[in-house]
């Protein structure tokens, strides 16, 4: 048993690097086409992120939301729900810590934390709505989620021009939060801020939950199979809902994390974008919340290096897309390699049987 599993872990890593050679391969190609210096031009993809320090940080950066999204999905894919609704969960989570910032007095630390908290708990609010639809009135989760996505765009729209607009700049801003609330600077002169380490901690204490906990084994048994965990006793409506609550406060404190990170004033006039970005890293993952960080750190990577060759180059940053797409696809292909992984599971099974 414990042969077959640790081929099926080194067949997923060897399957995914050669779907991102195969994806890469035909970037290249795409690329030949589209300026006179295709080698450059890749070349700049891949070492544009670390020719500067300030780059580097900025995959980091890029990084944070990413995880935390990455995180949402994860919790509430696992329950089989495509709820989407971790998209509006991160608008709200940011302009609910921007309004807790500017308003709330008291020391800088305490100020943080209830502003990350109270995103996380809108955020909350955001993913159970589709999940308490979906147990009691048998709704889609994924249109309704879609739908409330608009709902929380147009709703926090409403609320931040009527709580927290500045009317002083001539663009749509929030008032300055001061500079006590912010995020703490890990590295001078860049942006990478403390939101990187409640990142690692929401990781980690993700894996616990989902791995090491009763919770997490219903959880899991929910999402794989419906009606046998009705029959093994498992109250299926209350775990998908907790589920649901849980991926919706991870999205909400990601938020509150990244306005406080970044930001001094709260600018976001549409969705960001990262909650959809959560079901491609929940993909290129495999569902686990440990290698989240990693896929998040691939797609920053790329996607800063695109923006880098786009810069220096003639070649459109829209070229990521094209690789994600590819990368997607055959990740999630099943029949990609599918009778290399047979004969290796059968050549594994058949040596584990012969040693024991």
């Amino acid at each position: 048993m414990r042969i077959n599993k640790n081929t099926r872990l080194w067949f997923r890593a060897v399957r995914f690097l050669l779907a991102i050679v195969i994806a890469l391969g035909v970037s290249f190609v795409i690329i030949a086409f589209s300026t006179d210096a295709p080698v450059r031009a890749v070349v700049n993809l891949f070492t544009g992120p670390v020719t500067s320090v300030r780059r580097f940080s900025t995959v980091f950066e890029t990084m944070i939301p990413l995880t935390f999204s990455g995180l949402a999905v994860c919790i509430m894919f696992k329950a089989n729900q495509f709820n989407l609704a971790a998209e509006g969960a991160l608008y709200a989570g940011a302009l609910t810590a921007a309004i807790v910032g500017i308003y709330v007095q008291g020391p800088g630390w305490a100020v943080k934390a209830a502003a990350i908290l109270a995103g996380g708990m809108i955020g909350c609010l955001i993913g159970a709505i589709p999940g308490i639809a979906k147990v009691r009135w048998g709704a889609s989760e994924l249109v309704l989620s879609l739908m409330l996505n608009t709902v929380v765009l147009n709703l926090g729209t409403f609320l931040f021009n009527r709580v927290a607009r500045d009317p002083a700049p001539s663009y749509a801003a929030s008032y300055e939060l001061p500079r006590e609330v912010s995020l703490v600077n890990l590295i001078p002169g860049t942006r990478m801020h403390s939101g990187l380490i409640i990142a690692a901690c929401f990781v980690a204490g993700s894996a616990v939950l989902i791995y090491k906990t009763k919770w997490g084994f219903q959880l899991n048994m929910t999402g794989s199979n419906l009606n046998f965990a009705k029959y093994a006793g498992i109250h299926t409506a209350l775990i998908i809902i907790s589920a649901q609550l849980v991926g919706g406060f991870i999205a909400g404190a990601g938020g509150a994390t990244e306005m406080l990170g970044l930001y001094r004033r709260f600018q976001w006039t549409s969705l960001p974008g990262y909650g959809f970005d959560g079901v491609i890293l929940n993909i290129l993952a495999g569902s686990n919340p440990l290698l989240i960080p990693i896929a998040a750190f691939f797609l920053a990577f790329v996607r800063i290096g695109a923006d880098y060759m786009y810069r220096q180059s003639d070649v459109a940053a829209e070229i990521v897309s094209i690789i994600e797409g590819i990368i997607i696809l055959l990740v999630m292909a099943s029949a990609f390699l599918a009778k290399w992984e047979h004969r290796l599971t059968t050549k594994a099974s058949v040596t584990g049987g012969e040693s024991a």
